[in-house]
């Protein structure tokens, strides 16, 4: 799960053509850590991930998503290899999007302005409606009775029996 800023404008190739079926983005996400040092000093650790989002997701992220877009990706990470020109093996490290979610406000994304993207409703989860019943079923605990307080305690208590 990453939250971070796209660090340029995505860039999307059709791999069958422009079938639409194999569709596919690709950009870098900026996510910044701060932490306070052992001198009380702020510091920050920003690391850039490569992002990969295949078909629905890479129709979301090119209709959407332009350079500073804030986003929410759940993704599973994937490491490649490959022989460069020169022979050396090469190895790059991306993100696969499983979810992306816009974040932020509609003017602070500059990939909304054509309209804006509707992330679909997550569902909400609320505590399942009690039935009404008419009258109390029979198996229904009765409320405990709390046995009244003594209106003085000191009267109740003997001189002798202090416990310090």
């Amino acid at each position: 799960m990453l939250i971070g800023n796209v660090g340029r404008d995505p860039e999307v190739r059709y791999l069958d053509g422009n079938s639409g079926n194999a569709k596919v983005a690709t950009f870098t996400l900026a996510t910044t850590e701060r932490y306070r040092d052992r001198n009380g000093e702020t510091r920050e650790n920003t690391e850039w991930h490569n992002i990969v989002a295949w078909r629905g997701n890479a129709d979301v992220v090119e209709r959407f998503v332009k350079k500073g877009t804030q986003l929410f990706i759940e993704g599973r990470i994937r490491t490649r290899s490959w022989d460069d020109q020169t022979g050396n093996k090469r190895y790059t490290t991306e993100i696969i999007v499983d979810n992306l979610q816009l974040l932020g406000k509609k003017s602070d994304n500059p990939g909304g302005q054509q309209g804006g993207y509707q992330a679909p409703a997550q569902p909400q989860y609320a505590q399942p409606a009690q039935p009404a019943y008419s009258q109390q079923p029979a198996y229904a605990p009765q409320p405990a009775q709390r046995p009244a307080a003594p209106q003085n305690v000191a009267e109740d208590m003997p001189d002798d029996d202090l416990p310090f």
